[in-house]
């Protein structure tokens, strides 16, 4: 069963649940929403944009949590739509869709998988998908068909080109180069690193988990005297470091936990 909360017209929070709502839900969803009005309303006729169906947004799985921290159970999923117009196209359609009004149906998913294919040319496939492996990697997948004796499939193919590209193992960047027959001394990502190797300056921390670090001032911390049990507040100085560099996937924090815990399986997705 599918809520509305909000205004038609303007923005709507849908909510999904396993039941009916009961009066006090119903007002502390309306807190949660900013004091928006429930909607007595099973369809919305309106033009709306909002996340893909068959994708649960990590925003989703937050206010979810949130509201079984308010005592709230049932709650499925909740989504936000914003009304526009009809001809309205300045949306992403990898993550957003726009919907033809809003009912009860709007969540449902009606996707048959595709059938598996079994892989028996694998350098014919990997031109054919554009999975840019080498020579060395397609013989390599021929072993592995050989030895457990059966066609590799396609998501296992997809899967190692993937898991095995230059973004996540930097085989290239990182890898040995041999030129005219010679093997050189050191690969491009130690060239890269070589410079705050020579010429260290502030730095505290660099190639490492994606995030770099520079020596900060030193400032007051207003925090309990022990992190692992109730205690009084007190203030105590120490030397800081400031992040100057950080990539999405770094991006995990008590901050923004689910977007940022999105971006591993969306680095992946994206490959």
């Amino acid at each position: 069963m599918i809520h509305f909360f909000g205004i038609p017209d303007s923005k709507v929070f849908a909510v999904q649940t396993a039941s009916d709502l009961t009066s006090e839900t119903i007002a502390k969803l309306q807190w949660l929403f900013g004091d928006q009005p429930k909607i007595e309303r099973t369809t919305l006729n309106s033009t709306y944009v909002g996340p893909r169906a068959a994708m649960i947004t990590p925003w989703s799985t937050n206010a979810v949590e949130i509201t079984q921290n308010m005592g709230i159970e049932g709650i499925i999923r909740i989504e936000e739509f914003n009304a526009v117009t009809s001809n309205f196209s300045d949306f992403d359609p990898m993550i957003s869709e726009k919907f033809e009004g809003l009912h009860q149906h709007s969540f449902d998913i009606a996707i048959t998988p595709e059938p598996i294919l079994n892989i028996t040319d694998i350098s014919a496939y990997n031109q054919q998908e554009g999975l840019s492996l080498n020579e060395e990697e397609v013989a390599y997948l021929n072993q592995v068909r050989k030895k457990i004796g059966r066609p590799l499939t396609d998501s296992e193919v997809f899967g190692f080109s993937q898991v095995n590209s230059e973004h996540c193992r930097h085989k290239i960047f990182n890898g040995t180069f041999i030129i005219d027959g010679e093997e050189k001394s050191t690969s491009l990502f130690k060239l890269i690193k070589e410079t705050s190797k020579q010429h260290p300056n502030s730095i505290v921390s660099a190639y490492k988990d994606n995030v770099a670090f520079i020596k900060g001032p030193v400032v007051e911390q207003f925090a309990p005297k022990s992190a692992d049990k109730p205690d009084f507040y007190t203030t105590e100085d120490f030397e800081s470091v400031i992040s100057i560099k950080a990539e999405t996937h770094n991006f995990p924090t008590t901050v923004e936990p689910f977007n940022g815990a999105a971006t591993g399986s969306g680095g992946e997705i994206r490959d």
